[in-house]
């Protein structure tokens, strides 16, 4: 039986597994306020003006909306007035932090009963466009649209054709669906849609990757990134899928029965075995290796400012010594490329001197023991080219 389904009580057939169906809230007059600028609700009169002179001389922004461009300003100032009275799509303005307006974001398609809703209608002048603030906006709204509104599913579309807002939606950590095709017709012409999502369950590592990229630290003297978001939020390493809070119960059990064999050697309960999975799925990185059979292996992640922790390696008992583990080792090391990181790190019990003697043999050095009361933990390292 799936995680995400139940038996029926009366024909024992599988359902979907019961949720809260409390209806989600909708959008509001809220001022959502970042490190970049800040986001609150559109006001033609206050917004009007900037927002005209920073899109009159950019057509290519209007080519796949259902509207635009504009001949003049009061045909652009026309068609604002009226964003504002609707409450579907509600309009918020994306503001520098000096107060001149820049761009144009939506929540729409808004379905409180369902808990769903869309970020849409984006219109983001030349002067936002790649620019801290044009990411920063869509970690506001996401963090609003789930941790205030209560939604459980987030949905972004686009025309399948438009390139640039597909590869933004996989930044921004959408997950690609599928397309509807002929799902519409724009502008007289035709439109097939392609649809993306992010869940509840995905969104606290999504709030980590974004606030991981948000973080001045991540940024050089010149205001270039170090580490991009499209590398924090990526979905497969190396033919492993990224774990979601869904996954809470089966890495739970899965490395309960991994690391049971390590009390006996320890003479203590291992660290692995003492781990809220809720809290470590929501912090670290978990990557799933998944088989026919079930989950065959788990690795867990840590990146920080200088190397990439590996807080967890862990193969099903029954494919020890059959390479997984090497393979789990190697996505680590990709994963440490990925992020533009140069060394991995990883610490593991003094007296397990098999995995010491494994780690060393595929390249990590002994950097310090250290006293952990109860044990004493080896702490490696290892330079990745």
């Amino acid at each position: 039986m799936s995680a995400a389904s139940e038996p029926d009580p009366l024909s024992g057939r599988p359902v979907g597994r019961k949720v809260d169906a409390t209806p989600a809230r909708r959008p509001g007059p809220v001022v959502l306020e970042g490190r970049f600028g800040r986001v609150e609700k559109l006001d033609a009169d206050r917004h009007g003006a900037a927002l005209w002179q920073a899109l009159k001389d950019d057509n290519a922004t209007w080519a796949y909306l259902g509207y635009g461009p504009f001949a003049d300003a009061a045909a652009f100032a026309a068609w604002l007035a009226e964003r504002p009275k609707l409450d579907d799509p509600y309009s918020y303005a994306i503001v520098e932090p000096g107060g001149r307006a820049v761009g144009i974001a939506t929540l729409m398609e808004i379905r409180p009963a369902m808990r769903v809703i869309e970020v849409g209608n984006i219109v983001y002048s030349p002067a936002l466009q790649r620019t801290g603030l044009a990411t920063e906006a869509q970690y506001l709204l996401a963090r609003y649209v789930f941790e205030t509104l209560g939604n459980r599913r987030y949905e972004w579309k686009c025309n399948a054709l438009n390139a640039p807002s597909r590869r933004a939606a996989a930044r921004f950590g959408f997950t690609f669906e599928g397309l509807f095709r002929q799902h519409q017709i724009v502008k007289g012409r035709n439109r097939d849609t392609a649809w993306f999502s992010m869940l509840d369950s995905e969104w606290p590592a999504r709030k980590a990757a974004y606030e991981r990229w948000l973080a001045p630290d991540n940024f050089d003297a010149a205001g270039r990134q170090k580490t991009s978001l499209a590398a924090l939020n990526r979905g497969t390493l190396a033919g492993l899928r990224r774990a979601n809070a869904g996954d809470v119960d089966a890495v739970t059990a899965f490395q309960r029965a991994a690391y049971a064999k390590n009390r006996v050697l320890l003479g203590v309960e291992p660290q692995p075995l003492q781990a809220d999975y809720t809290q470590i799925l929501a912090e670290y990185e978990v990557w799933l290796y998944e088989s026919g059979d079930g989950l065959d292996g788990v690795l867990i992640l840590e990146p920080r400012r200088d190397d990439l922790l590996i807080w967890s390696i862990a193969t099903a008992p029954h494919l020890h010594a059959q390479g997984l583990g090497r393979r789990l080792l190697a996505a680590a090391e990709e994963r440490t490329r990925a992020l533009g990181l140069a060394v991995v790190r990883l610490y593991t019990g003094e007296k397990l001197t098999g995995n010491i003697a494994w780690y060393e043999r595929h390249g990590f050095v002994r950097e310090r023991v250290e006293e952990l009361g109860d044990r004493r933990a080896v702490h490696m390292m290892k330079r990745i080219s």
